[in-house]
């Protein structure tokens, strides 16, 4: 496979207890409804009393979860879900089905949708397209795992008002893309190189994936972790390349981005992977190419040996 393409107030009240892709999500019909306006989004932060047109973009691995912006909201769900049958159903159950009852498309949208990255609310989520709210629905999950992630694609814009989500103040980011899968069903989507067995692949992928998306401060809005995260669920051949230097009894050492020389009119990070041999303590590096310079990332070069000039 080659290329596959939040800080909360005590206040808040959580509802819920290419390429070729490593993971895809199918994008919803659009609906009629208006969509939600959010005419700042993707813009940079005002300078000299103008509003600056370059966009910020945010692609960020987390999870999303539904909140109650006002008590009346907390009031109409529970009429709602009282007259649904949710008999044998965990809370968590009864929430899904009646969020995904057509005739209570209305209350995905009055409900505040939060990102949260390593326990952390990041981003408050809103769909540039009404369509989208289904991408929403499919994020909560009947039956959650401490396993489950979420990919927001989108643009990043002011801060959210003190209304909007019960007084939480966070980046809104209008989102364009949501893939939502659990890290195990990731790694076992992802194409495992002959040579390699299953049991030496696993934990290797498993270990790369956890490192990128513990690093420190990857909220997916700088041009390094968009990169990143990109690469951690659309190119699989990183995950080939460290499980290749475990089995030559290399380490992972580090994981570093760089802005490529190639960059002019366009964005281009390098990200580059260095690997220590346990024994000789020689280091050796691969890297690969990735196009930063709009919303959606995509691959410029395959990994490749990397030369320290």
């Amino acid at each position: 496979m080659e290329q596959p393409e939040g800080k909360e107030v005590s206040t808040n009240t959580s509802v819920s207890g290419n390429d070729t892709s490593v993971v895809s999500a199918t994008t919803p019909e659009v609906s009629s409804l208006a969509p939600q306006p959010c005419p700042t989004c993707g813009a940079a932060p005002a300078t000299n009393g103008e509003v600056a047109t370059t966009p910020s973009y945010v692609y960020a691995i987390g999870r999303i979860e539904p909140r109650f912006p006002r008590l009346s909201v907390e009031k109409e769900l529970a009429q709602m879900t009282g007259r649904a049958d949710t008999v044998g159903l965990s809370d968590r159950q009864a929430l899904q089905r009646v969020l995904s009852e057509r005739q209570n498309r209305y209350m995905v949208r009055q409900l505040c949708w939060v990102m949260t990255i390593e326990g952390l609310e990041t981003y408050i989520l809103t769909p540039r397209d009404p369509g989208y709210l289904d991408l929403l629905v499919e994020a909560l999950r009947p039956n959650p795992t401490p396993m489950d992630l979420d990919v927001v694609v989108g643009v990043r814009g002011p801060i959210a008002p003190p209304e909007m989500c019960n007084g939480l103040m966070v980046p809104i980011v209008a989102f364009d893309q949501i893939y939502s899968f659990d890290r195990d069903a990731l790694i076992k989507a992802i194409p495992k190189p002959e040579q390699i067995s299953a049991e030496a692949f696993a934990p290797a992928a498993e270990e790369l994936f956890d490192r990128i998306t513990q690093m420190t401060d990857n909220a997916g809005g700088t041009d390094e972790h968009r990169a990143l995260n990109y690469l951690s669920v659309r190119y699989p051949a990183i995950y080939a390349n460290v499980a290749e230097a475990f089995g030559r009894n290399a380490s992972l050492t580090a994981v570093e981005t760089r802005l490529s020389r190639l960059s002019g009119t366009r964005k281009v990070v390098d990200v580059i992977f260095s690997y220590t041999h346990r024994n000789t303590d020689m280091t050796e590096k691969f890297f690969v190419r990735v196009d930063v310079t709009e919303e959606f990332p995509f691959l410029v070069t395959k990994m490749s040996p990397y030369y320290d000039r």
